[in-house]
């Protein structure tokens, strides 16, 4: 047992909590024998939910949270106030080593501000990026920064840059991963302030796999494996990225239910369909690690369901078992 990866799970965090929550942790036990996971949030409510199902209730443990932090809730005020919210109590969780990582489905300004304020960056980490991954021809690629450091320096993206290699090197065993910067045109010359002032910097970075710029229009062919922006423009990539791919698939599904003939053609091409629509479902892979921090922080949709939320927390196992954080504490310390 004290080999086991412990994973704290905010019962309470997202639309779907803590029914969706509760099942989806379940689910990630029963599938992960390397696997601890606490549950965090009112516990009547909680073991409610849990005694719908059957598990290891040695592998699952019950963490009493009095309170909520709601998703329109000032973030700053809110880690201030709610010390006894499921939020709060389980970042504390992983500050004080009594768990490896957090995940949540809740506030993303309270996970964020927790996850700097509560878990604190490594030694070296100017700032702790989201960083999610996202579907594309050829598998998947990281976008960091997403929505956690909008007036992001170029000091900033370099950093990015080496824990977005460190994580696709050893989580998704890309070796020597290829490293982009998200801008308006492939020409050096090209972009913003942030991105003119950041290019040469990770041009002449050696530890990284750094092939230029790559245009919003390029990333679902899979044209690099870590896609580094600042967060207002990561944000809106990702948000245009999960629209479309929704769109598109709905109006796939709904093309082949339209005429007996469609029907009949979807029958046939059911099983191949299905891995290449489930291939572009978000859900599959999982939330987005706060990077650089002294444990793992993992944010999830607020709409996140059971299958998106097993999949958060099967990502902290291996991230844990790679020792990622560690990992990025050696690469940073190399340009000090």
């Amino acid at each position: 047992m004290s080999n086991l990866v412990r994973v704290v799970v905010d019962a309470m965090g997202g639309d779907n909590a803590p029914g969706e929550i509760v099942k989806g942790a379940i689910e990630a036990v029963k599938e992960s024998s390397t696997l601890k996971v606490f549950l965090i949030g009112k516990e009547e409510l909680v073991k409610n939910e849990l005694s719908k199902y059957e598990y290891d209730p040695e592998r699952v443990e019950v963490v009493n949270a009095t309170e909520v932090i709601e998703m329109a809730e000032p973030p700053v005020m809110a880690i201030r106030t709610k010390k006894d919210s499921s939020l709060v109590k389980g970042m504390f969780m992983i500050k004080h080593g009594d768990a490896d990582a957090f995940v949540s489905a809740g506030s993303t300004g309270a996970t964020l501000v927790g996850g700097q304020v509560i878990v604190g960056r490594i030694k070296g980490v100017e700032r702790a990026p989201l960083a999610p991954l996202i579907p594309n021809e050829k598998g998947v690629s990281l976008l960091i920064d997403c929505g956690a450091n909008v007036d992001a320096r170029s000091s900033h993206l370099v950093q990015f840059a080496k824990m977005g290699s460190v994580y696709m090197e050893n989580v998704i065993g890309i070796p020597n991963p290829r490293v982009a910067i998200l801008n308006i045109g492939a020409e050096e010359e090209k972009g913003n302030a942030l991105v003119k002032e950041t290019f040469p910097l990770l041009k002449n970075c050696p530890d990284i796999n750094f092939i230029g710029s790559i245009e919003a229009r390029d990333i679902p062919s899979g044209a690099a494996d870590v896609i580094v922006c600042e967060a207002f423009s990561g944000n809106i990539v990702l948000k245009m990225y999960e629209g479309v791919a929704s769109t598109l698939l709905g109006l796939v599904k709904k093309t082949f239910m339209s005429s007996l003939k469609t029907k009949i053609g979807a029958l046939l091409v059911k099983d191949d369909l299905k891995k290449t629509l489930k291939a572009f479902d978000v859900k599959q892979y999982g939330g987005a690690p706060m990077l650089g921090l002294n444990g793992l922080v993992v944010k999830t949709h607020g709409s996140a369901k059971s299958v998106e939320v097993k999949n958060s927390i099967l990502q902290c196992v291996t991230f844990n078992e790679q020792h990622i954080s560690e990992k990025i504490s050696e690469k940073l310390s190399v340009q000090d």
